[in-house]
């Protein structure tokens, strides 16, 4: 038996009791924690290379976010019945784990880290995301990798204008928020919303009622460190000598300064450039064979150099790369209508950013399935972004999404969903599409706008536009200076980039990330109130481009309507074997989706299509009307009566041999042949059977005597009865008799 040394630690969050231990798993990586809360537990490993890799100039740190199906009791699904690929909730919870703990490494830190999220258990109430970045935090903490950490994160929401930490289901359900929150015990360092156009000073309430929490879970962390905390490894940070970046800013300096300024993207680099390979043979020329020693030393002070320029230039000179103030937005355009045979289409420039927004219009069968830890759904709305390597002017492979376009996708699909209409008013499934034509910084922000305008464009009824904004930070010691609308050198080389959309009523989503430890509360106010003004400006060029949604689908579109039926009647409708719902859509040339709750949706870009269909389908569900006249079709003669469908031919019923005319017919052939067309009038069941009558009825054909085909009569039948049986109970009626 094995004698653990486990340290453990339980503390009280949101009523709830968060525990964490350490020395039972996975303790050959350099940290682990295994942590519950209520009944969601993951194990977080946290393990490191011993040596710097060579060569490399940036950060090597990977985060996984492991999604195990028996967690919450699924079998995954597929023929090998394994988790396969992560899934997007994955890589995103992923991505949310590696922002806040990534500017907490030491700077120049080339170690190769791995942080490793494994969901052990789910209990559908408490966010694994959240105890990731937790357990994030504490593995690195007690291992002996470098790290400034703690850091912790919580959810917050607001149901009924109360502020609610770490909300239950039900609540995330009721509430206009939906915030993730990390820091460290001095500072914010991620946030991560989506909302329903909350207001700017709830949204700072929000943030900071969750930073105190996330100090109680920092001082809990560093409790348990002080108990399980390793001694941290020498490490060898990897820094550009003093001496090298002295002689490139004297030599240079000057010439990279005026370089940093020129406006254009394409053609400050080009300068920059040009200076950097003068500038590598020059020293290669002086230091001769020594300076392969050197040279990626002195291609990193160029970049620090660079760097300084345009940071100082912002900081002390109020000057921009591109010549702008620090709260001017670059020129906006606005386009629709780029693409013909598309339902809604828009291009949107920003200075050198573009996103070219599209919308596609679908029916429930288009709705994007979604399976994962949680009970599987359907979506009706989603965003899908594209980032091609073209526009941002390199040559590269075309693969499939990655970490960039779900994030980027996610973020853009949260902002524009309040706004969505419900499937009630809209019927339609939304695939938006944002293509990046070009990027210069904030195309996230971009695809906001281009599906704002898109969606416009296709006649889906928005309820409000929404706009978006990356907002920027440069600092020095207590000196700041935030920038509105930022370019991709300023989110390069700057501290911070805080996204924020929303309407003129309130935020949407929201995003910050910063390369700091932390950010004031005084920075985040100044951040959202330069938001605000820029988002309104953008909103401004939107509304002037397409002031409302437009009222007509283009004609490229599908017509989707919807009637609601009772639940117990779809069967009716499918048929068996799907036999009446096949022969609908035959029939008709539309597209029928019929949902648990009753709803059927007719799609068509045919107008009567779809009214055909429901026609018939309002037919299958519907019992005639009394004494109401119906035409019909002869399907059956007998020597009783013929049966005749009628009602779109869903309906069958019997006009009996006393009810096809007023006189006497003796002979059914007399009147009727299969086929015939006629007009019959509902007179009731009999027995759950439908009794139709032509008697009295205009528009039938003539009683024509003696000239119809002799039906032989249907053969007598005793129903089952035995004659023996019968004659044997006749007998003993006599004898009963007798007696």
């Amino acid at each position: 038996m094995h004698n653990f040394d486990i340290k453990k630690k339980s503390i009280e969050i949101a009523g709830k009791t968060l525990t964490m231990e350490t020395g039972r798993m996975a303790k050959q990586a350099n940290g682990s924690v295994f942590i519950t809360y209520g009944e969601t537990s993951v194990l977080v490993t946290a393990t490191a290379s011993k040596e710097a890799r060579e060569g490399t100039d940036f950060f090597p740190l990977t985060v996984d976010f492991i999604e195990k199906m028996y967690a919450s009791g699924k079998i995954p699904g597929g023929f090998f019945k394994r988790e396969a690929r992560p899934t997007t909730q994955a890589t995103l919870n992923a991505r949310l784990i590696d922002r806040p703990i990534r500017p907490l490494f030491p700077k120049g830190f080339r170690n190769a880290v791995h942080v490793v999220v494994t969901v052990l258990s789910y209990d559908g109430e408490n966010d694994p995301g959240m105890l990731g970045i937790l357990g994030a935090s504490a593995a690195l903490s007690i291992s002996d990798i470098p790290f400034h950490g703690p850091c912790a994160s919580v959810k917050v929401g607001v149901v009924n204008d109360e502020i609610v930490i770490n909300p239950t289901v039900q609540q995330f359900e009721e509430s206009v928020l939906d915030l993730d929150v990390a820091g460290t015990k001095s500072a914010v360092v991620m946030i991560e919303a989506g909302a329903e156009e909350v207001s700017e000073k709830m949204i700072m309430n929000s943030i900071y009622t969750g930073h105190e929490v996330i100090k109680e879970l920092v001082a809990f962390q560093e409790e348990f460190v002080k108990d399980s905390g390793k001694e941290k490894m020498e490490i060898v940070l990897d820094v550009t000598p003093e001496e090298i970046v002295t002689k490139v800013e004297k030599d240079f300096g000057k010439a990279i300064d005026k370089a940093a300024h020129i406006h254009g993207k394409l053609e400050r680099y080009e300068a920059i450039d040009a200076i950097k390979k003068e500038m590598m043979g020059k020293n290669a020329e002086e230091l001769g064979e020594g300076f392969a020693e050197q040279e990626r030393n002195f291609k990193n002070a160029f970049d620090e150099v660079f760097a300084k320029s345009v940071r100082n230039a912002i900081l002390h000179d109020n000057h921009r790369a591109d010549g702008r103030g620090m709260d001017d937005i670059r020129p906006i355009t606005c386009e629709l209508d780029i693409l013909p045979r598309v339902h809604g289409s828009a291009l949107f420039t920003r200075g050198e950013t573009q996103s070219l927004g599209t919308v596609t219009l679908g029916n429930s069968r288009d709705e994007q399935i979604i399976d994962g830890l949680a009970e599987e759904y359907k979506k009706p709305y989603y965003l899908h972004y594209n980032f091609p390597p073209f526009s941002v002017g390199e040559a590269g492979f075309m693969r499939g999404p990655g970490r960039r376009e779900y994030g980027h996708g996610a973020l853009a699909e949260r902002a524009l969903l309040p706004m969505i209409p419900s499937k009630d008013d809209f019927p339609y499934t939304l695939r938006v599409v944002s293509e990046i034509l070009e990027s210069n910084g904030s195309s996230s922000m971009a695809t906001v706008c281009s599906g704002t305008l898109a969606l416009m464009a296709a006649g889906v009824p928005l309820k409000k536009p929404v706009a978006g904004i990356a907002n920027g930070l440069i600092m020095d010691g207590e000196d700041f200076v935030v920038l509105t609308d930022i370019q991709g050198l300023e989110d390069h080389l700057g501290d911070m980039d805080f996204k924020v959309t929303g309407t003129k009523d309130g935020i949407t989503a929201m995003q910050m990330d910063i390369k700091i430890e932390g950010i004031t509360k005084e920075i985040m106010g100044i951040a959202l109130e330069k938001a605000q003004t820029a988002r309104f400006y953008i909103l401004d060029k939107i509304i002037e481009t397409i002031p409302e949604p437009r009222t007509e689908l283009a004609e490229t579109a599908p017509r989707i309507e919807s009637l609601k039926i009772d639940p117990d009647k779809i069967g009716a409708v499918i048929g068996s074997g799907g036999k009446m719902i096949k022969q609908i859509i035959e029939t008709t040339g539309a597209d029928v989706n019929i949902d648990d709750d009753g709803t059927v949706s007719v799609s068509s870009a045919n107008k009567d299509s779809i009214e055909k269909a429901l026609s018939i389908i309002t037919d299958i569900v519907s019992d005639p009307e009394m004494n109401k006249i119906y035409v019909g079709e002869v399907t059956r003669i007998e020597v009783y009566g013929a049966f005749v469908k009628f009602m779109s031919e869903t309906k069958e019923g019997l006009v009996h041999v006393s009810q096809l005319h007023n006189d006497r017919v003796a002979n059914v052939g007399d009147m009727l042949k299969l086929g015939d067309k006629v007009n019959v009038k509902f007179i009731g069941f009999d027995r759950g059977k439908v009794k139709l009558t032509m008697k009295g009825v205009d528009g039938n054909p003539e009683h024509k005597p003696g000239t119809g085909p002799k039906l032989a009569p249907a053969p007598k039948s005793n129903y089952g009865r035995n004659d023996n049986r019968r004659d044997n109970r006749r007998d003993n009626n006599r004898r009963d008799n007798r007696r």
